[in-house]
């Protein structure tokens, strides 16, 4: 028997992309694989008209959806109540901007076979669209990371299209220290230092992890500061170093 799939969409103040269709496409997508067990949109406590497009055009229409209400903390601890909450085998979260096209799972998904507990969408064959700027302070980004907290052989921890054994990214969550506990926030955080704790932690565990190509274009958004997120990300890297030095982990 084939494993269970969960698909989880975090959402903060999303109407625009709601109006775009970008539900419809993961529904339909979903009807494609009759692996997809549920679609759970978590909300992180939206203030624009999000959870009332979401209730009125497809609570009631479609049954494999579920919409998950959470007071405002940031992205990765969506992402977190996600799999918390999810109920199958596997959980896929994706970006809901669809930045890499839902149909994509498929190449993640196939990954199951090869027995991989963590497979990780990777835009290393190109950031078609993204600024100059962006791809420079990303591959100056990956040197500091590899050599503050390894990672080596991961090219891509940020990529927002993943896919992970439930029980594997359970025991991970548990064990997380830089994103052990929820704080209530103010406007949007794209917590990136998420990704690379959860993928250290998974690494030390040793799960065994993949990496697979994925086509991805640069959706540009208001919500994403690059500057202030890299400083954010670095304090992050940081952090976790500092744990791993003190044997937290």
């Amino acid at each position: 028997m084939k494993p269970t799939i969960s698909i989880v969409l975090p959402i903060y103040n999303e109407i625009a992309n709601l109006k775009l269709g970008v539900i419809d496409q993961v529904i339909k997508f979903a009807k494609t694989n009759s692996q997809i067990k549920e679609i759970l949109v978590v909300d992180d406590g939206s203030t624009d008209l999000s959870v009332e497009h979401i209730k009125k055009h497809y609570l009631q229409k479609a049954s494999i959806l579920k919409l998950i209400n959470k007071e405002h903390s940031g992205k990765a601890f969506t992402v977190i109540k996600g799999i918390e909450t999810a109920t199958a085998d596997y959980v896929l979260f994706s970006d809901m901007d669809l930045a890499t096209p839902i149909e994509e799972a498929d190449k993640l998904i196939a990954e199951i076979n090869n027995h991989f507990q963590i497979i990780i969408g990777s835009r290393k064959k190109g950031r078609k669209g993204a600024p100059l700027i962006r791809k420079i302070m990303a591959l100056g980004f990956m040197y500091i990371r590899n050599f503050a907290i390894g990672l080596k052989g991961i090219t891509d921890t940020q990529c927002g299209f993943k896919l992970f054994e439930k029980q594997a990214a359970i025991k991970i969550i548990n064990k997380l220290r830089v994103f052990k506990a929820a704080k209530n926030i103010h406007g949007s955080s794209v917590g990136a230092g998420f990704d690379l704790e959860f993928l250290f932690l998974a690494n030390k565990l040793g799960y065994k992890i993949k990496e697979v190509p994925v086509t991805w274009r640069h959706v540009e958004t208001k919500r994403v500061s690059f500057v202030k997120d890299s400083l954010e990300t670095l304090w992050d890297i940081a952090k976790i170093k500092q744990n791993e030095l003190l044997n937290r982990y």
